[in-house]
């Protein structure tokens, strides 16, 4: 009889043991997102990066780019506001909350009559998407090489 007792609890220890292995791995999946990373709030995910290179473009017409972002995060993103570092470029953003999982975006547009060669510009997102680095805005970046037309 003792023998029933004894592999009873080694049986019972095994089992113990798996469904905490089961529960472990089942409750760390559900706190995970893209990349294996816990995302908690809402988040940006911008398609292609958070920088537009325009490269060799004329002086002149207006040179437009739009941000598409997807909200990788577990809350809506509601974009408050949208400011670029100069007045040389125009902003329009999406004016709904971005649910988690859909798209947003933010569309600029440059004039390169006020670009004299090389150009870098930021664009600040306010928001209440998470930031990396504890920003307490988002940066986008655009650049590039206004060339020709009039030289004033």
């Amino acid at each position: 009889m003792p023998n029933i007792t004894s592999s009873m609890k080694k049986l019972l220890i095994a089992l113990f043991c798996l469904s905490i292995g089961s529960f472990t791995h089942v409750n760390a999946q559900s706190k995970q997102d893209i990349g294996g990373q816990k995302i908690e709030g809402p988040q940006f995910k911008f398609e292609g990066g958070d920088t537009h290179d325009f490269g060799v473009i004329p002086r002149g017409p207006i040179a437009n780019t739009t941000f598409e972002f997807t909200n990788v995060g577990n809350a809506p993103i509601n974009v408050m506001n949208v400011t670029p570092s100069c007045g040389c470029t125009g902003v329009d953003w999406i004016k709904t909350p971005v649910l988690p999982g859909q798209k947003g975006w933010i569309k600029l547009g440059l004039k390169t009559e006020e670009q004299h060669g090389v150009f870098n510009k930021e664009v600040y997102i306010q928001s209440n998407a998470r930031v990396p680095n504890g920003d307490k805005r988002y940066t986008l970046y655009i650049k590039g090489n206004a060339v020709g037309g009039d030289t004033k």
